[in-house]
């Protein structure tokens, strides 16, 4: 374990403020729909020049206890922030994409006391190194989890994830059940499996759900197939454009998405050269499972999140879902827009798993 901080050359951000000053905007195309519009890319692009303080947010990182540990070849950097009470209940939480450790700041001062928060940067994102070969898919990274956690001395833990970091979570349930004493996660991706009796036998609430998830894939979710087939393609022209790395970005934070927030993600991804190798190893070369998981799972649904969670459906894939909870605020980004509503559910899962 070696102890780390976050210091980006002043030379990286120099460069940055000068790529960001020669943006060349592209036209806004006619109509609605056709993806991230000019004028939001050019608002943020201008407050990353002139306004984000990026020296502030790596002041935030590095005001909690970091490190760096080789495992399966790939340094691995963490948060690891002790709880003040002798024994407290280790909990490991994973990022999403297209985010980062700094997802999971607001979580700290709630969860601080009352947990050991091991917060992992996944292989590829933000600190942790680039894997040199493939295969770091879901069930690798979970791997990694697992012996990060043994490393650190922990015979029982929970699991907590969002977006891609919830589908890492649900893997670290399957893989280490003999540790992990229950997994809570934001979103279960499940998804109809076309059956048409599968659809009758739903609800109207969970039929809207569907049609949002629907929505969502047929609207905003080609960024899924060509991050899973041609991340190098897609590296490439983020690699040498920040603006274009932003509007990538741009695609999973709504409008209620802090504007800081989004930059503080955007400048790790960039200063880091991160956004094909993230994209690698959160969506290429993932397999579906061979059955419903048995774990115990907890699920917590925030009312503004895009890719809604059918219950039905997710009971459908996971036989073991002994907690539901149902907010009507917050969204996809949960842990920023509604800290205090996620603490407060991942305490209540896991009162009675310590």
């Amino acid at each position: 374990m070696r102890p780390y901080r976050v210091e980006v050359p002043q030379s990286c951000l120099d460069d940055l403020a000068e790529r960001l000053a020669r943006t060349r905007f592209t036209r806004s195309l006619p109509g609605r729909g056709h993806g991230v519009p000019t004028e939001r890319v050019r608002r943020l692009v201008e407050r990353w020049r002139e306004e984000f303080d990026w020296r502030a947010q790596e002041a935030a990182v590095n005001a909690h206890p970091q490190f760096v540990t080789e495992i399966d070849g790939v340094d691995v950097h963490f948060l690891h922030v002790r709880s003040p009470r002798p024994g407290a209940f280790p909990l490991i939480l994973t990022h999403g994409w297209p985010m980062s450790v700094v997802e999971y700041l607001p979580l700290i001062g709630l969860l601080g006391d009352e947990f050991d928060l091991v917060i992992p940067s996944i292989p590829g994102f933000g600190f942790s190194a680039v894997p040199g070969e493939a295969g770091w898919n879901r069930r690798r990274t979970a791997g990694a989890w697992a012996e990060l956690m043994r490393r650190l001395g922990y015979e029982r833990y929970g699991v907590h994830g969002n977006d891609v970091g919830a589908l890492i979570s649900v893997e670290l349930g399957r893989l280490d059940p003999r540790h992990v004493t229950g997994v809570h996660v934001t979103q279960i991706f499940s998804v109809p499996s076309g059956d048409p009796a599968e659809l009758a036998a739903l609800g109207p609430g969970d039929l809207v759900k569907v049609r949002t998830m629907q929505r969502f894939m047929d609207e905003r979710g080609a960024y899924l197939k060509l991050q899973s087939t041609q991340p190098q393609t897609l590296a490439h022209a983020l690699a040498d454009s920040p603006a274009g790395q932003l509007a990538w970005s741009l695609q999973l934070f709504g409008e209620s998405a802090d504007d800081d927030y989004v930059l503080a993600n955007a400048t790790i991804h960039w200063v880091t050269d991160s956004g094909g190798s993230a994209a690698l190893s959160g969506y290429h070369g993932n397999e579906q499972p061979p059955g419903p998981s048995s774990f115990p799972l907890g699920v917590a649904c925030f009312a503004g999140d895009f890719f809604p969670t059918v219950r039905a459906l997710a009971e459908r894939d996971h036989t073991a879902i002994v907690h539901w909870s149902e907010f009507d605020r917050g969204g996809h980004h949960a842990a920023q827009e509604a800290p205090e509503l996620l603490a407060g559910d991942i305490r209540a899962f896991f009162a009675a798993r310590r």
